[in-house]
């Protein structure tokens, strides 16, 4: 059976309701730190001298280390949970903004060196928050995945607008990115102090670990560090993740440019109908759990899958502006809780969430790194609009795979979630 905002909801003890804020901390902190950076690439780029082309393979370093990281991820969180795997990642991410702060001023290759390492530590801190987020979640007994990430999309949007304002007061990048880093290295492990312990990482030789496993039905042995990559259900909840990572990515890359290139609008309006996205995005994410407690995972997916199927078209075809605004209101709205509530359905079982959430994540996270340069591929063919309509083909196989993100077993009532 759905949960929904009801009395008859089980009450989160104390030390859940702070882990949900030591995670919001998390992906907050993880969407301000890359977005400082991400607001002072134009001044990187000048500092440089880098042509577009350039900058490109220059930010390349980033999506290197990610991949390198996300498949790698699963392993090191099972092995010494996601509070450890936070703090050491979130230090790494913070000691690559400090080489590229210092980089900016020496020279190319040590800011590449420094992107490596964000890109690094980006890649596990995600999974290892998510596999957090997921524990909060089944102890809490609702859904709180979708609200986790509306945190970190409040992140990124505090941290452009701080960006914005330190450009606009002449603050230099490697000041801004050193005093980022800095906050980051304290900030994100304090918080960490408040998660809640792994079920997959507890030591297995301890003897009273072994004796509560004894009397746990649900426990399973430890598996192989990559096993997830062989389970079929985990591979689809994969392709659901990609379908709307793609959705999101190619809507963040090109819905500016789109409307400034294939309709002729001005560049005010097209970051209007950006920040529109985002909003109706941000929104979705924050008032979505309690649709998803209510009317369970599968339907609710596919219904946003359709929304953003006709809002990405409508915006292919918008004869007017108001049409266009519309239009990216529904396909943010729709790209907003597939991806996150892909996050929980690899997270079912506790036992093995770190290696099905590292599976996911990765699948996933190809789509945002490699499809918003797809559709700049497609559109030198056909033009960026019609590339476009590629998100509506791969959010209709989401939809047809969304019964893959109901969970294995029917949950009980306890400290696991029972939504659909």
């Amino acid at each position: 059976m759905s949960t929904s905002a009801r009395p008859d909801l089980p009450i989160a003890p104390p030390e859940v309701a702070r882990a949900l804020r030591a995670t919001y901390v998390a992906f907050v902190g993880s969407g301000v730190a890359f977005a400082s950076w991400a607001s002072r690439i134009p001044q990187v780029r000048d500092r440089l001298e880098l042509s577009a082309s350039e900058l490109g393979l220059v930010l390349l370093a980033i999506a290197v280390g990610s991949l390198i990281a996300l498949p790698l991820s699963g392993p090191v969180v099972a092995r010494v949970g996601s509070a450890a795997t936070v703090v050491a990642m979130s230090l790494l991410f913070s000691v690559g903004l400090w080489v590229v702060a210092l980089g900016v001023l020496a020279g190319v290759w040590p800011v590449v060196a420094g992107l490596f390492l964000v890109g690094l530590g980006t890649g596990a801190w995600d999974v290892a928050m998510n596999v957090q987020g997921a524990m909060v979640e089944q102890r809490r007994g609702r859904s709180t995945m979708p609200r986790l990430h509306a945190g970190f999309s409040v992140g990124t949007v505090a941290g452009a607008l701080t960006g914005a304002g330190v450009v606009a007061l002449d603050v230099p990048v490697p000041v801004h990115l050193a005093v980022v880093a800095t906050l980051v290295a304290v900030v994100v492990p304090l918080s960490t102090r408040g998660f809640l312990v792994d079920r997959g990482a507890v030591d297995e030789t301890d003897p009273s670990h072994a004796a509560l496993h004894d009397a746990d039905p649900d426990h399973h042995p430890r598996r192989g560090a990559f096993a997830a990559w062989k389970e079929p259900r985990t591979l689809l909840v994969g392709v659901v993740a990609l379908a709307f990572a793609f959705a999101e990515g190619t809507g963040n890359d090109w819905i500016a440019v789109a409307a400034i290139d294939g309709y002729g609008r001005s560049a005010v309006v097209g970051t209007l109908l950006f920040a529109g996205f985002l909003t109706a995005m941000t929104l979705g994410r924050w008032f979505g759990p309690d649709v998803i407690d209510r009317f369970g995972r599968v339907p609710v997916v596919r219904a946003v899958a359709v929304l953003a199927v006709v809002g990405s078209l409508l915006f292919v075809v918008a004869p007017t502006t108001w049409v266009a605004v519309v239009a990216v209101l529904l396909w943010g709205l729709g790209t907003s809780l597939g991806f996150p509530v892909s996050m929980s359905a690899a997270s079912d079982d506790p036992e093995h969430a770190a290696g099905r959430v590292s599976v996911v994540a990765s699948i996933g996270y190809c789509a945002f790194l490699a499809g918003p340069p797809l559709i700049g591929v497609l559109g030198d063919s056909v033009g960026v609009l019609r590339a476009i309509t590629t998100v509506s083909v791969l959010l209709g196989v989401a939809a047809l795979l969304a019964t893959a993100l109901r969970p294995e077993v029917d949950p009980t009532p306890g400290p696991r979630t029972k939504v659909r």
